[in-house]
């Protein structure tokens, strides 16, 4: 067969990702801090953009409030503003592919309902790495050296909430300082099981953290090298005594001699009263500003509204692009003042639309969750993306941006978006189905109810048990959830049953 060259014209479809493109989805997944470095960046770059610094927030936001009530109907309205078009690119511009569905994002215009689910996280613009230069080269904070021990603790729904919640609570030193009362009383649980969420964090490391005052901070430690006993317990109750140096006082009190009141004095100064104190060397850490806050309104409605403070607030500087571009003379400077104004008009829209999805969004989470901001954290409901993301015409990846990394304020406390996102159990009747959270907490209750080993239920028999209660789950569920929260089996809950204390 003979080779040969030949022209031949064949017709197809690609995906056009132009920087604004781009840059619109960006925005959306930014976090506010990352928002307000990225703003700074544009301010700096383009001279059309400047400050708003008017007084009048209420004119100028581009979404002030929404009820709950009200989000379907505002969906039209945020669907017409969003204005988006895409204009040809250049060669240089055009990321071609073979997916042509994703090329009906042009049509964004009429409908608004953008697809960016093939639309990757990164991007072309030269200016993404200033946002992250200083992330590879700052030191962990304890908040976030406790977040990653959390990540890995097996603990979820409620009391992965719970332990969040008494992690934020956790000062520089290393102590908690919020009321273990308070935040059972805000998430509406009882306080024996933030108790239990507390003797997790405090099993993380550096040893001591999240302890309530020093005696505890120093029990804690001891435990950990199994150096707690009675006489030490003694000492750490008389603490004032060994600040005074009162030795007779300290060897009466603990009954031991010197020799062995001078070794448990050396133990103790072998000790750390501030066990966050290794990480003070890093940046202070920064509070997290939430991006929406939830209000309780009239008849029990609830009320969504952004937070101004994070939003930027930018104006396009009309007549100074009108005298500059009436000096121009070279097609470079035409060029310059032209890419300038479109940029700046580009990013005002953007960031307008990305004050409407969040808003749309979190509305939806709030409506889907309202059991959980009236009752507490025992009454989440089972929700994901698509439900989120069919009720409100948008797609699950655009869910998934506007929630990662964006906190929503509630009268229980503040939360990341995605904490209201939990997996769905059916339920053996055929109703509505059940939160894995909430079976979580009714298989903890069942086990914590065992008063002896007569009365330990086995896998099977809480699967038997769940089922009565109208909730239809496998064996092999109970197991992983049960080892989740580090629930021996009942063989070893039987032995431990029969064991004497």
């Amino acid at each position: 067969m003979a080779l040969s060259a030949r022209l031949e014209v064949r017709q197809g479809q690609g995906l056009v990702i132009t920087p604004q493109l781009q840059q619109a989805i960006k925005l959306l997944q930014m976090s506010n801090l990352e928002l307000e470095a990225f703003v700074e960046t544009e301010l700096e770059r383009n001279p059309l953009l400047q400050r708003d610094e008017r007084d009048n927030e209420a004119d100028e936001a581009p979404v002030a409030d929404s009820a709950v009530t009200n989000e379907h109907a505002a969906d039209a309205d945020a669907r017409a503003d969003m204005d988006i078009t895409y204009d040809e690119a250049s060669p240089g511009e055009r990321a071609t592919g073979d997916a042509p569905e994703v090329a009906d994002a042009a049509a964004a215009d009429a409908g608004g309902a953008i697809d960016w689910s093939k639309a990757g996280s990164g991007g072309s613009f030269d200016r993404d790495s200033e946002l992250g230069d200083g992330a590879l080269t700052r030191e962990k904070t304890l908040i976030e050296h406790l977040q990653e021990q959390l990540a890995a603790s097996g603990l979820r729904g409620p009391d992965l909430m719970i332990a969040g919640m008494l992690i934020d609570a956790v000062d520089e030193g290393g102590y908690l300082r919020a009321e273990v009362d308070e935040v059972a009383e805000r998430l509406g649980c009882a306080a024996e099981r933030v108790e239990t969420v507390l003797g997790v964090i405090q099993g993380f490391d550096p040893v001591g953290v999240a302890a309530r005052d020093v005696r505890e901070c120093l029990m804690i430690q001891l435990k950990d090298r199994n150096r707690y006993d009675p006489a030490i317990a003694a000492m750490l109750d008389n603490l004032p005594l060994l600040a005074k140096r009162d030795l007779a006082a300290l060897r009466k009190v603990c009954g031991v001699d010197d020799d062995d009141l001078r070794e448990m004095i050396a133990e103790i100064r072998g000790l750390t009263p501030r066990p966050g104190a290794a990480f003070a060397g890093g940046e202070p850490a920064t509070p997290v500003a939430p991006d929406v806050f939830v209000r309780e309104g009239a008849g029990g409605l609830w009320n969504v509204e952004l937070n101004s403070d994070t939003l930027p607030r930018l104006l396009v500087d009309q007549r100074y692009h009108a005298r500059v571009s009436g000096q121009t003379k070279t097609d470079q400077e035409k060029t310059f003042v032209a890419d300038c104004m479109a940029q700046a008009n580009w990013l005002m829209k953007s960031l307008d639309q990305r004050a409407r999805t969040i808003l749309k969004v979190s509305s939806e989470i709030v409506r889907q969750q309202d059991a959980f901001l009236a009752y507490g954290v025992e009454h989440l409901r089972p929700l994901n993306l698509k439900t989120v993301a069919d009720a409100i015409g948008m797609h699950e990846s655009t869910v998934s941006r506007v929630t990662s990394g964006k906190y929503m304020a509630t009268p229980r406390g503040l939360f990341e978006m995605k904490f209201f996102f939990t997996s769905a159990i059916q339920s053996s009747e055929g109703g509505e189905a059940h939160s894995a959270e909430s079976v979580r907490h009714k298989i903890k209750q069942l086990i914590e109810a065992e008063l002896s080993d007569d009365d330990v239920h086995s896998d099977d028999a809480i699967v038997d048990i769940l089922k009565a209660a109208g909730v239809d789950i496998a064996r092999r569920t109970v197991a992983k959830y049960r080892e989740a929260m580090r629930i021996p089996s009942s063989v070893e809950r039987r032995r431990m049953l029969k064991t004497p204390a």
